[in-house]
């Protein structure tokens, strides 16, 4: 079997043009004994599996495939650093290791993280051995399968995938890279449009600055090949901000806002300079985009937007989590604009960047998920801010990002009606994203039982037309609606006027071929599918309650077969037929 080696570069937005690919095989035990630390497998010990790097265990593209719990995994690689990294810090990255990862090279520990879906890294610069020479490169991970207070999204705490919860990720999941930087470098960089001012606003982190003077922060900023404006500032602190004019939109076209529509993008070099000379530089881009909320109206821009989102739940053939190729996470924007939908709920996972980038290429609207736990718990509470944190700093310069979703139906919280501890904690997790980000649209609680919100949203897989075309003739209406038999918004908190959407309706199961499968309501041929469709379609666009919709889902998943497409991203109707419908027609088929 040929295997995918994922080798484009894992952070579109953060690029340097000097890097080292570590996907690919590295060695491989399961430790289910737990011996491997007091063991000192860390030093020198070789593995006797192998696994290809950024797929889990579980999938079939590491090479493995095996469901079976194993809590503890090793992995191994030999590095030489190349000669052209030589008198530069050298950064080992990693996109995500699920759940608890600790790292050692040469048998030095250089890191530890807690947290499946965000990325670390290490300057490990100090224990590497000379230019040339093989470095030792040792991960242990470990996973809790059957901790339900871990925050997994979909991954199901028994071995085998049923109803909603499907097969585990464990360890190495997304790209492993290595990247020499300068002692004084660019750590990251904050990038926020303001397009009623027509500014960029610029922050700048650095590393390795302290003692060092005369540093400089250049900003060089075009749209289509063609400067647009350039500044540079001195740098007298580890963070540093600016903010840019760009050129009035009128002033020789070159102005653009970025939309589903028209994804336009702006690119920007940063560098670093210092006693002459050029320490960092790094790529990037960024949208001039605004989303907003006016007189309780979802506004694009500053103009009235009707969301059609679709649900994606980031499953692949093969790979589980990780998509088998940079090709398919393209496929998948590709597909979902092609279907008529401007935007797609991530739900339960955050996504690799890459598909992020497409996103923001291609133009598609994402609300970005967390990936919750099912139960609530003290230790849960740590974890789950925490990585929501990690999630937001990585992902706050996507212009496609528009909604962020703490919360999914109580996820970690299930007695938040009644117990005051997750209602507060639901509120923490509302404010702690609006401190930290104040530009997009924060969900409370997605589905039901939500808390302050800016926007309320309501979950209904109530298949009948007549039905649905009732529950929604007014955003007062939809608010007291209870189709899940949950309240949609909790005691004590009001509506006060806020927009309303449909995120997730729809999942309608039709297998076209032989198999098992469910849905929340099932297609027996292709005619059947489509009445389906518009029955639930044509009352939800309608609906004078709601300013938008999620529909469930993108893909079959596994045992879930309520997709539009199936899992290998067949469509089970044409691809114009989901378009009709998304733009308010009524289909035919051929």
């Amino acid at each position: 079997m040929t295997y995918p080696l994922r080798n484009e570069y894992p952070r579109p937005q953060f690029e340097r043009q000097a890097w080292l690919s570590l996907n690919g095989e590295w060695q491989f035990a399961y430790d289910d004994d737990d011996e491997g630390e007091d063991g000192r497998w860390y030093e020198g010990r070789a593995l006797e599996r192998s696994i290809q790097v950024p797929f889990c265990y579980q999938s079939e593209l590491s090479g493995i495939g095996e469901t079976a719990f194993h809590d503890i995994v090793w992995y191994r690689k030999d590095v030489a650093i190349p000669h052209g990294f030589a008198g530069k810090r050298i950064i080992l990255h990693f996109g995500a290791v699920d759940y608890e990862a600790k790292v050692w090279v040469n048998g030095r520990l250089v890191a530890s993280h807690e947290g499946g879906h965000t990325p670390f890294h290490a300057d490990v610069t100090s224990v590497l051995n000379g230019a040339g020479e093989s470095n030792s490169i040792v991960v242990r991970a470990k996973d809790y399968s059957k901790d339900v207070t871990l925050p997994r999204g979909k991954q199901y705490w028994k071995e085998q995938s049923e109803q909603v919860f499907y097969t585990r990720t464990t360890g190495i999941w997304q790209p492993v890279w290595l990247e020499p930087v300068s002692p004084a470098h660019l750590d990251r960089v904050r990038m926020t449009p303001d397009i009623d001012a027509n500014k960029i606003h610029i922050r700048g982190f650095f590393n390795g600055i302290e003692g060092l003077a005369n540093l400089r922060f250049g900003i060089r900023i075009t749209f289509g090949g063609e400067l647009i404006a350039e500044d540079v500032i001195r740098v007298t602190a580890a963070e540093e901000e600016v903010s840019i004019k760009l050129h009035d939109f009128n002033d020789h076209g070159l102005g653009r806002w970025w939309s589903p529509e028209k994804p336009n993008l702006y690119d920007a070099e940063f560098t670093l300079l210092g006693g002459g000379e050029e320490l960092d530089r790094v790529v990037s881009y960024f949208g001039m985009r605004k989303i907003s909320i006016e007189d309780g109206v979802v506004c694009l821009n500053n103009r009235p937007y009707y969301m059609k989102l679709v649900l994606d739940q980031g499953y692949f053939p093969g790979g589980v989590l990780t998509a088998p190729s940079d090709e398919m996470l393209r496929r998948d924007v590709e597909l979902t604009k092609q279907m008529g939908f401007n935007g797609a709920r991530k739900h339960q996972k955050i996504e690799d960047p890459r598909y992020l980038y497409w996103c923001d290429k291609l133009g598609l609207l994402v609300w970005g998920e967390m990936a919750n736990a099912y139960q609530f718990s003290e230790r849960y509470v740590g974890r789950v801010t925490k990585e929501w944190q990690e999630a937001i700093h990585r992902d706050y310069n996507h212009p496609s990002i528009v909604v962020w979703v703490p919360l999914n139906e109580s996820w970690g919280a299930p007695n938040i009606l009644i117990d005051k501890r997750q209602q507060h904690h639901a509120s923490t997790l509302y404010y702690l994203t609006k401190s930290l980000d104040d530009t997009r649209i924060v969900i409370s609680n997605d589905g039901w039982e939500h808390v302050k919100s800016d926007m309320y949203t309501v979950h209904d897989y109530e298949y009948r037309e007549n039905v649905l075309a009732g529950r929604y003739t007014s955003p007062e209406l939809a608010v007291k609606s209870d189709p899940q038999g949950r309240k949609i918004i909790l005691p004590g908190y009001k509506y006060e006027g806020e927009p309303v959407q449909m995120s997730e309706f729809g999942g309608i199961s039709y297998l076209r071929n032989s198999g098992d499968g469910w849905g929340y309501s099932a297609a027996k041929d292709d005619r059947d599918f489509l009445d389906r469709l518009l029955a639930v379609m044509r009352p939800i666009r309608s609906a004078g309650g709601l300013q938008g919709y999620c529909y469930t889902q993108l893909t079959d998943v596994e045992q879930e077969k309520n997709g539009l497409l199936d899992f290998d991203r067949n469509p089970k109707l044409p691809l114009e037929i989901y378009r009709q419908l998304n733009a308010g027609e009524t289909p035919e088929l051929s």
